[in-house]
């Protein structure tokens, strides 16, 4: 499923700080953490996000405003990342 779900976002997150760039099997394990996605969904998230980071870094894009919503928070369809979220994703050991 394209669409990630906050928890299943928090749980990428968790997943990336314990398995590093130099795991074996790193994209197998963070799957195994992520309930509901494949180790192709886990890679091609993994992909985005490091290429996201590149272009706000470089300046190609602007830095996002996320805005996190009362109506939004729990619904478990949709992400808001709020600028906690974002500071925590930017220092992640991608």
């Amino acid at each position: 499923s394209p669409l990630w779900t906050q928890k299943q976002n928090k749980c990428f997150e968790r997943a990336l700080a314990i398995f590093d760039k130099d795991t074996p099997d790193r994209w197998e394990k963070v799957a195994s953490m992520v309930p509901g996605k494949t180790t192709e969904e886990v890679k091609h998230h993994y992909d985005v996000l490091v290429e996201d980071l590149k272009c706000i870094e470089s300046g190609q894009v602007p830095f996002p405003n996320y805005k996190n919503t009362e109506g939004s928070k729990g619904n478990g369809k949709t992400t808001i990342i709020n600028d906690d979220d974002h500071r925590r994703l930017r220092y992640l050991k991608l």
